[in-house]
C-alpha cells in the first residue's frame, strides 16, 4: 500500500481531530461521520488520524478502541492498520483472542467482526463462565480509567444489523466515529472528503465510460452477452498497449465481471455459461492463469491479484466483493443482463475508480474507468448499495416495571394453495385460444426482436445520491437475441404473467404453458415447433399487441383452471406461547424519537414514523388521551408483524381467516387491559369485519378457563374522535354512520 502524502486527507485527519478533541470535552457522549467517497483511502485515513490523536496529546487522558466491520472488512482493515503502524508502534492491533487479562489495554485497538457478535445469544455477547463477554471486557477497560473510541467501518452496512444500537451501548465509547461513502445516520459533527479532491491528488478515476464505440456493424450473429464481453476485452487489450506505450509495461489492467446472484427461478447457470465462454471463444481460464474467481464457493487465482503486474487479466465475481476489495489496477467492469435486478450499485462500481498508481496520467483513456453493459437503455440506474428503509439505528426498550399481560395472539396458517400447473392446463388454453379467435388478433409477419443496448454514456458518481441524474446516456444501438437469448426472454415473459396471475412460476408451470403456446401453434397455424421455435417465440415477443392478446388468453385460462383447482382457505390458529409486550423494537431510518417524552409509553425511547402517509392525526390524539390519562398504567403502540406484535382474529368480506393487528393495547391500573383501534373517515366506514372479530376475542377470552378462573378482564373496540372526545362501538354487528349513532363515548 502506497502512503502518499495527500491535500485532502491532512485536511479530513485535521478536521477529525479537532471534533474529536471537542467532543471530549462534553458531557456525556457523541458521533462523528466520516464521508468520503469510495476509493479516497478512507481507512488510512482514519489510520493517521487514531495515531495523530494519541501520540499529540496534551492532557493525561488514556484510550482504548474499538474497530468493527462488517463482513471479512475487520480483517483487511486490521491489516492495513498493521503494516501503517509497523514502524512506530504507537498503536497495537488485535483480535479477541489477543487480548490480555480481558480488556482493551492502552492505544490498543480491537478490531470485531460485525456480524459475528450482532445475534441473539452470542457467546461473546453474554455472561460466560469464563467472564470473557464484551461487558466484562468495556468494564475491566473503563475500570482501568481509559475512555473508548469506536469505528464503525462502513458504518450504512453495520447500521442495518438488528442489535446495532444496543450493541454501542454495551461498547460505551465516549465518541462513535461513522465512517462510509454513504451515510445514513444523522449527527451534527460531519467530516467530509470532496469527490473532486480525491480526483484532483489522482487517487480515483475521473468517471466512468458506459459501453464506449460500440458500432451496431460489429455484431456479427453473437449473442450480446458475447458482443459486450467481446468489445470489453478489446478494450483492456487497448488500455495494456496504452500502459506499454509510456513505458509502464508492468500495469495489467484487470478486467471485473460481475454474475448476477442465483435466483431459484432462473433458467440458466451464468457462471457455467460465462466461463465456458471465455475458454472457448478467447482462451481465458483459470488454468492458463489468465482468469480468477472470487466466489464463495469458488475461490481460484486469487494470490496476488491486486498488483499491477499479476497476470489475471479476468476476474468473475458477485456482489459480495464489492465491500471492502482493493484493486487498483481494476479497469473495466462487465455486467451482463440481470432478469430479476437492472441497476448498478455504486459499491460494485467504485471497484473500478482506483488509479493504479495513485497518479493521473493526464491521458482520458487511462484515466477513467469502463462499464460495459446489455442492459436495456432505460433500465439503467445506479444505486446506493443498500436502501434506507432497512436501517435499522433506533432500539426502544421495555420498562423495567412491566408485568406480563399473557394475551392468546393469534397468526394466519398459510394453506398450501393450488398454484402449481398440472397437465389439464394445456387443454384448457387451447380452448380460451379458439374462443377468443387468438390466431386472427396475433400479427404474424414480424421482424427479428432486437434489444436496445445504450452506447457512448458516462456514469458520474459524483452525483449518486443527489438529485442529479448520475447516468448520461445519449445514443443506443439495436443488437438482435440469439435463439438463447429468445428463449430465455420467452420464458421470463410466461414467468411474470403467471406471477402475476398469482400462479407460482416454477419452471415446470412455466413449461406447460410454453408447451400451450407451441400446441396453439401447431392446432391453429400449423407451425411446428421442432421446426420453427425461434419464429414461434418471435411471433409471442415482436409486438405488445402479440404479448398481451397472448396474456389475456392465459389469464383467462389461469382462471378456470383455478375454479378447477380450488384452493384451501387460510385458517387463523393461535400462537404456541402467550403475548406480552416484547423486549425491544428496532426502528429505521424513517422514524423519529417523539419529543417531549411520553410519560405512560411502556417503550422506551417512543419513535414514530417520519412519512406523512404513515403519520395519522387520530393516532397522535389518542395517545396524548391515554398519557394524560390518571388510570392508565402504560400503553403500547403495536405494530403489523407476526409474533411480535399482538392480533385478533376476524372473517373478512369473503369469510376468510384474517388477523387484526389493534393500534393500541393499554394496561389500567385497576387490572383491566383495553384493546383499541383508531379510525376515521373511510377506514371506519369499513372497519365492521374488524371490530365484529375484536368483540368476539373480548368475549371469548373474558370467559372463565381452567388456566384462568375469572377469565381475562378486556374491553375495548374501534375508536373514533370527535368533537373532542373519543367514541367506541362495542356491539355486534358493527354499525357506523357519521352521527356515530349508537356509539358510546369512551370512558375509563
Amino acid at each position: 500500500m502506497i502512503y502518499k502524502n495527500l491535500k485532502y486527507k491532512n485536511t479530513a485527519v485535521e478536521q477529525l481531530l479537532a471534533k474529536a478533541n471537542e467532543l471530549l470535552d462534553e458531557s456525556g457522549s457523541d458521533n462523528i461521520i466520516f464521508k468520503a467517497p469510495t476509493g479516497a483511502g478512507k481507512t488510512i485515513i482514519m489510520a493517521e488520524f487514531l495515531l495523530q490523536f494519541v501520540s499529540e496529546r496534551k492532557d493525561h487522558r488514556t484510550f482504548s478502541f474499538i474497530w468493527a466491520a462488517p463482513r471479512k472488512l475487520h480483517t483487511q482493515s486490521k491489516e492495513k492498520l498493521e503494516s501503517f503502524y509497523k514502524d512506530n508502534r504507537i498503536l497495537e492491533c488485535s483480535n479477541i483472542e489477543e487480548l490480555i487479562d480481558k480488556k482493551i489495554n492502552e492505544n490498543e485497538i480491537l478490531f470485531l467482526n460485525w456480524e459475528s457478535i450482532n445475534k441473539k445469544d452470542n457467546v461473546f455477547i453474554r455472561e460466560n463462565e469464563n467472564d470473557f463477554n464484551l461487558t466484562s471486557i468495556i468494564n475491566n477497560t473503563i475500570e482501568e480509567g481509559r475512555e473508548i473510541i469506536l469505528v464503525i467501518d462502513e458504518s450504512h452496512h453495520t447500521a442495518s444489523a438488528e442489535n446495532t444500537k444496543g450493541l454501542i451501548e454495551i461498547m460505551k465509547p465516549k465518541i462513535t466515529i461513522e465512517v462510509s461513502a454513504t451515510p445514513h445516520m444523522t449527527s451534527d459533527n460531519i467530516v467530509k472528503v470532496k469527490f473532486e479532491n480525491v480526483v484532483k491528488e489522482g487517487m480515483i478515476k475521473e468517471k466512468v465510460s458506459l459501453n464506449p464505440e460500440l458500432k451496431e456493424d460489429k455484431l456479427e450473429g453473437e449473442g450480446s452477452d458475447e458482443f459486450i464481453l467481446k468489445e470489453a476485452l478489446k478494450k483492456r487489450e487497448e488500455l495494456q498497449k496504452q500502459f506499454e506505450k509510456i513505458g509502464k509495461q508492468f500495469i495489467n489492467p484487470l478486467l471485473l465481471i460481475q454474475l448476477p446472484d442465483n435466483k431459484s427461478l432462473d433458467f440458466t447457470d451464468k457462471k457455467e455459461e460465462i466461463e465456458n465462454l471465455l475458454a472457448k471463444k478467447f482462451n481465458i481460464t483459470t488454468a492458463n492463469g489468465r482468469m480468477a474467481v472470487y466466489l464463495s464457493e469458488d475461490k481460484r487465482n486469487l494470490e496476488n491479484i491486486s498488483k499491477n503486474d499479476n497476470e489475471v487479466e479476468v476476474l468473475l465475481f458477485k456482489q459480495a466483493i464489492a465491500l471492502g476489495w482493493d484493486c487498483p489496477r481494476a479497469y473495466i467492469l462487465v455486467l451482463f443482463r440481470e432478469w430479476h435486478s437492472e441497476n448498478f450499485s455504486i459499491q460494485t462500481v467504485g471497484r473500478i475508480m482506483r488509479m493504479p498508481e495513485i497518479m493521473r496520467y493526464d491521458i482520458e483513456e487511462l484515466d477513467k474507468g469502463y462499464v460495459y453493459t446489455n442492459i436495456a437503455n432505460n433500465n439503467i440506474k445506479i444505486e446506493e448499495d443498500l436502501a434506507r428503509d432497512y436501517f435499522t439505528i433506533y432500539t426502544s426498550r421495555r420498562s423495567e416495571t412491566y408485568k406480563p399481560i399473557d394475551l392468546v395472539s393469534y397468526h394466519i396458517l398459510r394453506q398450501r394453495e393450488t398454484t402449481r400447473l398440472d397437465p389439464s392446463f394445456i387443454n384448457i388454453f387451447l380452448k380460451h385460444a379458439k374462443s377468443n379467435t387468438l390466431k386472427n388478433k396475433i400479427i404474424t409477419k414480424v421482424s427479428k426482436i432486437t434489444d436496445h443496448i445504450p452506447i457512448d454514456g458516462v456514469i458520474h458518481l459524483e452525483k449518486v445520491g443527489t438529485v442529479s441524474e448520475p447516468v448520461e446516456v445519449y445514443n443506443d444501438i439495436s443488437l438482435a437475441k440469439t435463439t438463447t437469448e429468445l428463449e430465455l426472454a420467452f420464458k421470463y415473459f410466461i414467468q411474470e404473467t403467471l406471477h402475476a396471475g398469482e400462479m407460482f412460476p416454477e419452471q415446470r408451470s412455466v413449461g406447460r404453458v410454453c408447451t400451450s403456446i407451441y400446441h396453439f401453434f401447431s392446432e391453429e397455424l400449423k407451425m411446428n415447433y421442432e421446426e420453427v421455435q425461434r419464429e414461434i417465440m418471435t411471433i409471442v415477443m415482436s409486438s405488445s399487441e402479440n404479448k398481451q392478446a397472448f396474456t389475456d388468453v392465459i389469464n383467462e385460462s389461469l382462471k378456470e383452471y383455478k375454479l378447477n383447482h380450488p384452493k384451501e382457505k387460510n385458517k387463523a390458529v393461535q400462537n404456541d406461547n402467550l403475548w406480552n409486550v416484547p423486549m425491544k423494537i428496532d426502528f429505521n431510518a424513517n422514524h423519529k424519537e417523539r419529543k417531549p417524552k411520553l410519560k405512560k409509553v411502556i417503550m422506551n425511547p417512543f419513535y414514530e414514523s417520519t412519512s406523512p402517509s404513515k403519520t395519522w392525526e387520530t393516532e397522535k390524539s389518542f395517545i396524548e388521551y391515554l398519557d394524560k390519562h390518571k388510570e392508565v398504567e402504560w400503553w403500547f403502540k403495536n405494530g403489523e408483524r407476526d409474533g411480535t406484535y399482538f392480533a385478533v382474529p376476524y372473517k373478512d368480506d369473503q369469510d376468510e381467516d384474517q388477523t387484526f393487528y389493534v393500534d393500541f393495547i393499554v394496561n389500567f391500573k385497576d387490572g383491566r387491559i383495553g384493546l383499541f383501534d383508531t379510525k376515521s373517515g373511510w377506514t371506519a366506514e369499513t372497519a365492521g369485519t374488524k371490530s365484529d372479530g375484536l368483540q368476539r376475542y373480548i368475549k371469548e377470552q373474558n370467559k372463565s378457563k381452567g388456566w384462568f378462573p375469572k377469565g381475562k378482564k378486556l374491553f375495548g373496540g374501534i375508536v373514533i374522535p370527535k368533537s373532542g372526545s373519543f367514541y367506541t362501538y362495542t356491539n355486534i354487528p358493527y354499525k357506523y354512520d357519521e352521527q356515530l349513532t349508537d356509539w358510546k363515548i369512551l370512558e375509563i
